[in-house]
Order: C-alpha cells, then sequence, then structure tokens
C-alpha cells in the first residue's frame, strides 16, 4: 500500500511537472510587455499612478491569490466594462500566468488605456513576490 502511494506522489508530481513546463514554454505572442517582479514592485511603489486589472475568475483569486489591492473583471467581460476602467491611471493586467493579462493589455491599448504591462500572479511568486490570499466568506450556520 504505501509502494502504490508512493508511485501515485511521483505520478502526480510528475504530470504536473509537465503541465507547468508546457505552459511556462507557451510562447508570448501579444504587443503587451510581458512583467517580471521588479517590473511589477516598481510599479505598485506608485499606488496613486497604477491599477492593477485581474483577470482571473473569483475561483482563481482565493486559490492563487492576488495583488493587495485590484479590480476585478473577467476576461470575458472587460470588453463590455470599459467605462468603469479609469483612463488616468498605468495599467497592469493580472492573470496566473500573464497570458490572458496579455490579451487583454493588447485589447485596452486599442482603445486608448495606458497598459504598462502584463503580470502572471504566479511568475511574480516565482520570482520571489508575495501576493495576498484571500480568504472565501465562511458558510453561515443553518438556523435550527
Amino acid at each position: 500500500m504505501k509502494t502504490l502511494k508512493t508511485l501515485l506522489l511521483v505520478a502526480i508530481s510528475l504530470v504536473a511537472s509537465a503541465a507547468f513546463a508546457q505552459q511556462a514554454a507557451q510562447p508570448w505572442n501579444y504587443k503587451t510587455k510581458q512583467l517580471n517582479r521588479a517590473e511589477i514592485d516598481a510599479l505598485l511603489a506608485k499606488p496613486e499612478q497604477v491599477l492593477v486589472l485581474d483577470v482571473r475568475r473569483p475561483d482563481e483569486l482565493i486559490s492563487k491569490g492576488s495583488f493587495p489591492a485590484y479590480l476585478s473583471i473577467q476576461t470575458t467581460d472587460v470588453e463590455k466594462s470599459l467605462g468603469y476602467i479609469p483612463k488616468d491611471r498605468t495599467i497592469v493586467t493580472v492573470s496566473n500566468r500573464a497570458h490572458r493579462a496579455g490579451a487583454v493589455g493588447d485589447l485596452l491599448s486599442s482603445k486608448g488605456f495606458k497598459v504598462a504591462g502584463a503580470a502572471g500572479s504566479l511568475d511574480y511568486e516565482d520570482q520571489g513576490g508575495k501576493v495576498a490570499r484571500i480568504q472565501p466568506p465562511q458558510p453561515k450556520a443553518a438556523a435550527n
């Protein structure tokens, strides 16, 4: 039984490693710059000038974390939500590995927004950065 558990753990590790390598090897096909940790930190040091736009689903925000303050608009809703995005701030778009963020950055740039670049929250963490972890609300106890 112990050997079976060990084999399962090794198999899961290999699959996860392969998935990560495949995702990391995805080519960058966006006009929007892919930001590294130092560039993100420099932008976040000027909170009055920057807007972090996180384009992930709520479950991803909870499981992966995000930057301390951000505007959350899912990728599919960005175009119909342009009126809620301030044009007087430099925008950093965020997703897990920056690919959705890159696509949204390209869209925003084409609409006249000032986009500094795209960030991957997981990439940021891989480079030593810290993201905020969001705790979902606890379910309410059923009334008896």
